[in-house]
């Protein structure tokens, strides 16, 4: 069994608007990163994320990406060391999708990550980020066309 996911949402918003949503750190600060999110997503660059439920700012890697199209990011998988094993950490690609629809007055927006252990971490990472990117989506989806971030307050 291959441990991956892929999530996806249909925003109101033409994709240019929804990709620098994304994109750009005061953006995503707003409605996502809580803790907030320092450096534009651009490819070949290392920005930092900090999340008020996940405390402590964390390096985010950008793979690739094409404007309006794709971002690809790089971490340490989130599973932690298997108690009694010294394993060295192993990363995951998360893929960020951006599809015009509709005449791009809609944007269909998908979230792929993958490549975790086939363990009990494994899953267990994987799960949290399939809840932690529905979630993302959802905030990006709310904020964008309705002004409303349903992360604030949420987590401290």
């Amino acid at each position: 069994m291959d441990l991956k996911f892929t999530v996806s949402i249909r925003i109101a918003k033409p994709v240019h608007e929804v990709f620098e949503a994304v994109a750009d750190p005061a953006k995503l600060s707003a409605y996502f990163t809580t803790g907030g999110a320092r450096g534009r997503l651009e490819t070949g660059a290392t920005v930092m994320w900090d999340f008020h439920d996940f405390p402590g700012a964390f390096p985010v890697e950008v793979i690739e990406v094409v404007p309006d199209q794709k971002i690809v990011l790089r971490w340490p998988a989130n599973e932690g060391q298997a108690e009694g094993r010294a394993d060295e950490p192993y990363y995951n690609d998360c893929v960020f999708a951006f599809e015009p629809l509709d005449g791009n007055t809609r944007t269909l927006v998908s979230v792929s990550e993958g490549s975790w252990r086939e363990t009990p971490a494994g899953l267990k990472g994987a799960f949290g980020n399939c809840f932690g990117w529905s979630q993302m989506i959802c905030a990006l989806k709310a904020w964008l066309e309705y002004g409303i971030n349903l992360r604030e307050g949420a987590f401290k």
